[in-house]
Order: C-alpha cells, then sequence, then structure tokens
C-alpha cells in the first residue's frame, strides 16, 4: 500500500466516523476532508472545486427545483387525492399508497415524494384511529424503492450513470434502470403492504395529527368562480369534501350580505362567497378541491407568468398598525395586492365579512400574497409572523402547462436532442415564466447540504482512484471470493454497499463503490455494466437505520419510532432486494 493511499484511506476512514457520529454536519465534515487533501498535496487546487460543476451535482440540484415547481403547480395533488380512503383496510391503504409513491418517485426526487404524501397518510391514520407508525415505514420503504425506476429518482442512479460517462464513455440513458427498479419495487411494495407492516413493534405512538384547538382555526371566505363544479348545487352537498378536507361550512356571503344561519339549503351560484372554518392547509386544499377562489383573487392574477402566492400566519400586537380597523379600512388588497383571507380569534365565529372584522390584540392573521410583498406589507402592519405558519399555494390552472413542459423535456434528453442537465435547465426556467417558482423558491428547494457533500467528494473519488485505492478494495473483494462464481462476488459488492448505505449518506456511498464496481468487473474481464447496476440499487437500499436515507429521518418524529425500529422490517427488505434484484440485473445486463 503506497502513502497516497493510506492517507487516503485514513482521511476517509475518518470521514466516515465523523458521518456516523452525526454531531457536526455531514456537508461540512466532507468539505473538511476535501481541504486537507489539497493542503496534504493530494488533491491538486485546479481540482479541488470542480465537483461542484459535475453534471450530477447539477442535475440532482435542477431535479428538486423541478419537482417543487411540479408540486406548486397542483399536478402531482390531482394524484395524491384519490389515494387517502380510511375505510381501506391497513393491507389496502399501504398497497395503494406505495404505489403511488413509488410512481411519484421515479418522476420527482423521492424526499419530495414522501413531503407530500406524508400529510395524507397522517390524516388517513387519524381518521381510521390507527397509529400512524404501522403505514409510515412502509411509505418511506416505498418511495426510496420507487426512486430507483429512472435515472432522475434518485441520486445514486445520477452519480452511477455519470460515472459510467466517465469510465466507459456513455452514461446510463433515462430507463436504464427502469428493468430492475421495477422488478425490485414490484417485490418490495408487495411485501411491505402484506407483510412488512406486521413487523412493525405495535406500542402506541404519537400520531402528530393536531387536534382542532391545537390547529389554529380560522374563519376564512372562499369565491364560488365561473366553472366550479358546485355552481347551482346545495350548500349542504359541500359537506363531504369538507369533511374529507377537515373544514365546517359555516355560512354563505351573497351580493355582500351575509345570509341567516348556515345557509346549507342554498343553492350556490358565480359570484357567492362561501363561510369556512379549518387549519391554512386545510382551507387551500379544500378551495382546490372545490375549484373555488379567494376573494380579491384578480389582484394576483398576472397571466402565465402570475406570481407564487404564499399564505402566512402572523400575531397581532398589541400597537399594530391594524388593532381596531380592519382589512378594508385599510385597503390591503386594492393598496397593497394583500389579501385577508381569515381571522382566528380564540375559536370565536363571526357574523361580518373576514375584511370588515375590526381586528384585536392577540388576534391570528392568515395573509395572502406575493412572498416578497407579504414580508414587506407584515412588517408594515407590525404583526409577527409564525415561523411555522407558511402555506404554499398551488396553482392548480397550471398543472397542465407543468406536466407537458416536464413530459417535453424528458421526451428530448431520451431522444438524444439535448442532455438531461440543460433539459431539466430549460423546465426550471419556464417554471419561473410561468411564475409556479420564484426567484427564491428557485434556491430554498435545492438541498445545499447534499451539493455541498456531493461537490466535495467527487474530487476526493477521483484522487482514490488516481492513486489505486479503488482499485486495491476491489482486488481485495475478488481475493475473498476466490473461486466464487461471478454473482456471488456481485451479491458481495451489494452487501457491502448496503451496509455503507445504511450509515452514511447514500450519494457518499455511491462514490465510493462505483469504481471498485468497475475494478471487480476489470478484475473479471466482465461487462461492468451489471455492478454498476448493483451499486445503485444497493446503495438506495438504506432499510435497516433512520440515518442511512432522508424519508426514514423524516418519518421519525410523526411515526414515534425508535432507531432500532427500522431494521425489523428493513433487513427482511434488503435481503428480498437481494434475491430479486441480483438475477434481474444479470439477466438486463449480461456478463
Amino acid at each position: 500500500m503506497t502513502g497516497d493511499q493510506m492517507f487516503l484511506f485514513a482521511l476517509f476512514g475518518a470521514a466516515f466516523v465523523f458521518f456516523v457520529w452525526d454531531k457536526v454536519r455531514y456537508d461540512l465534515v466532507a468539505f473538511s476532508a476535501l481541504l486537507i487533501a489539497v493542503v496534504a498535496g493530494h488533491v491538486e487546487p485546479e481540482a479541488a472545486f470542480e465537483g461542484f460543476g459535475h453534471p450530477a451535482v447539477v442535475i440532482i440540484g435542477l431535479v428538486l427545483i423541478v419537482s417543487r415547481g411540479l408540486v406548486n403547480s397542483g399536478a402531482v395533488e390531482r394524484i395524491a387525492r384519490l389515494v387517502v380512503a380510511p375505510e381501506r383496510s391497513v393491507p389496502m391503504h399501504i398497497g395503494v399508497m406505495s404505489v403511488v409513491g413509488a410512481a411519484l418517485s421515479a418522476v420527482i426526487n423521492n424526499v419530495a415524494a414522501l413531503a407530500l404524501l406524508m400529510p395524507l397518510d397522517l390524516e388517513a391514520s387519524a381518521k381510521a384511529k390507527r397509529a400512524a407508525a404501522l403505514t409510515l415505514m412502509p411509505l418511506s420503504f416505498a418511495t426510496i424503492l420507487g426512486g430507483m425506476i429512472t435515472l432522475i429518482g434518485t441520486p445514486p442512479n445520477i452519480v452511477i450513470a455519470q460515472y459510467r460517462d466517465r469510465a466507459l464513455g456513455e452514461p446510463f440513458s433515462m430507463f436504464d434502470f427502469a428493468p430492475v427498479g421495477l422488478a425490485v419495487s414490484i417485490a418490495g411494495i408487495a411485501f411491505v403492504a402484506l407483510v412488512g407492516w406486521r413487523l412493525i413493534p405495535a406500542r402506541d405512538r404519537p400520531s402528530q395529527v393536531k387536534s382542532g384547538e391545537e390547529a389554529g382555526l380560522y374563519v376564512a371566505e372562499a369565491r364560488v368562480k365561473e366553472g366550479s363544479k358546485f355552481i347551482d348545487m346545495k350548500v349542504h352537498e359541500l359537506y363531504p369534501l369538507a369533511n374529507d378536507n377537515d373544514i365546517a361550512v359555516i355560512g354563505l356571503v351573497r351580493r355582500g350580505r351575509r345570509l341567516p344561519g348556515f345557509s346549507r339549503n342554498e343553492t350556490l351560484t358565480k359570484g357567492d362567497f362561501v363561510v369556512l372554518e379549518g387549519d391554512p392547509k386545510s382551507i387551500e386544499t379544500f378551495m382546490g378541491a372545490a375549484e373555488f377562489d379567494f376573494s380579491g383573487s384578480e389582484k394576483h392574477e398576472g397571466g402565465v407568468a402570475g406570481p407564487s402566492l404564499t399564505l402566512i400566519e402572523a400575531i397581532v400586537p398589541d400597537g399594530s398598525r391594524i388593532v381596531g380597523r380592519s382589512a378594508m379600512d385599510l385597503r390591503l388588497q386594492y393598496r397593497h395586492a394583500i389579501t385577508l383571507l381569515g381571522v382566528s380569534r380564540n375559536g370565536k365565529r363571526f357574523r361580518e365579512r373576514v375584511r370588515h372584522v375590526k381586528i384585536q390584540p392577540g388576534d391570528v392573521l392568515l395573509l395572502l400574497g406575493a412572498e416578497e410583498r407579504i414580508s414587506e406589507i407584515a412588517g408594515w402592519l407590525n404583526v409577527l409572523p409564525l415561523a411555522e405558519g407558511k402555506t404554499q399555494m398551488l396553482q392548480r390552472g397550471k398543472a397542465t402547462m407543468a406536466i407537458g413542459a416536464f413530459a417535453a423535456a424528458i421526451a428530448a434528453s431520451v431522444m438524444g436532442f439535448v442532455t438531461l442537465d440543460i433539459a431539466l435547465g430549460l423546465v426550471v426556467v419556464s417554471y419561473v415564466l410561468m411564475g409556479l417558482l420564484n426567484g427564491t423558491e428557485v434556491y430554498e428547494a435545492v438541498d445545499w447540504r447534499v451539493i455541498v457533500l456531493l461537490g466535495s467528494l467527487i474530487p476526493l473519488g477521483l484522487a482514490l482512484e488516481d492513486s489505486g485505492g479503488t482499485q486495491l478494495i476491489a482486488e481485495t473483494i475478488v481475493s475473498a471470493t476466490s473461486g466464487a462464481p461471478v454473482w456471488v462476488v456481485l451479491a458481495v459488492l451489494m452487501v457491502v454497499t448496503m451496509t455503507l448505505s445504511d450509515f452514511l449518506n447514500n450519494v457518499a456511498t455511491t462514490l465510493i463503490a462505483a469504481p471498485i464496481a468497475v475494478g471487480v468487473a476489470n478484475s473479471f474481464d466482465v461487462n461492468p455494466d451489471p455492478f454498476l447496476i448493483g451499486v445503485a440499487v444497493a446503495a438506495s437500499c438504506a432499510f435497516l437505520t433512520p440515518i442511512g436515507h432522508k424519508n426514514n429521518t423524516i418519518i421519525m418524529g410523526p411515526g414515534g419510532y425508535a432507531f432500532g425500529d427500522y431494521w425489523r422490517m428493513g433487513i427482511f427488505l434488503e435481503i428480498l432486494v437481494l434475491i430479486v434484484a441480483i438475477p434481474t440485473i444479470l439477466f438486463v445486463w449480461p456478463l
């Protein structure tokens, strides 16, 4: 072993210890390791930051931005609405949610897919009066499995594709991962739906679903717009949809006058305002499902490039400009293009219009407007925005355009007209022009910790490869499996990669394992593609711990899971993945 190899192995070993210790942010650990390697002379200074311009880094960032745009358009919500049915049995519920989660993960980032579906799963658990823990872990695992199906579904696939381009002269294409990814996903979903969820310990866990009193209920108004499916229907016909979204319909405003009582037998007409009570997200979701609009929506319209709108909750302190006055008095809509959508006052229901309510200290306001503008007006009003009180308004009318732009870009990439990074970049530009994303959201959508991690580890991985370190590891694996069939070597490589991925970030695992895979294949003088695909699959299979994949971390609190709960289902799922993946890989990618 050379001096360069010893230094780099020690550096990677130290980084591994810090990654597992998890007391220092992993991006800082990786960046520090890169700088140490540069100072020590093992990475050339001019090559130190080349990783940040690597196509894999660019694609991962763009996928996250495109995922945000698709969610903002309501395109994903159209599918998600179909999956919540509390009366389903647990296996059926898990099966439906898992299939939808896996399908979404194939076309948007799997973290974004889980973030969208988890509230729906929590809602279904609350309505069915069952522990959310029984269904959240299967959902998390399903979104991880679904990411294996396409190039853009999960970062390991992107990293492997770009490594193949450098090592063999051509990257994997969008759907090269599909045969193996589909086989593994189908088997995995069947397992978690039929058997896996029964392995989760049955002790009680908090569902994390807020009760009505805890949720902060607002009285708000929604306008019946032209084209709504509820025009010419009775108010009481809204009740089933309202119940599904935890909303109470408490009245009707017509021609500026609040009608008596709940108006349940009144027929809805264009321009009526339905008076609602609920939390901000439920109000927003109900309005989309009912095809209603908000008061003053015309002030926020701007054609294709209309603004991306945000709801914020803000507490009114004593001395605020709006105390003792109403939104109408301050002409918030007409002067400032800000809508007072709702008011919360200790559960009190108002008889007057929301915009006519005289605001008191301690009230909580639900304000709607463009994000940059709404922050400025909150300061002008001297109200205090709640840190967690922000809800994105979906622009459902642009869903078709958003899906069309994304599909066209993927088709152009698959047919070879443009590279994937350029295609995704064009989608991002189109979403900004449509108003689905503003400048702030473009940057907020990117997980910069992953970008720094990947950009830092790419030069280190290249240095380890150039020093012969990865070839040394490959030779060790070959020597340890001497005389065994090649498929056994592939299995050993996948087991090692899976184990690393359960404790390391899956991107870091892929960067380390990819050159080892090619080295092993070269030692046997066989096609390296099966080994690269095997690494991609194994690096995504972080099912034993809550730290191996971000999705597992996200569900830990809402599901009330302990660290040791994951392996109970995860160990059998990883074994199943190996049983299904290895023969499928060797069939699709012959040696």
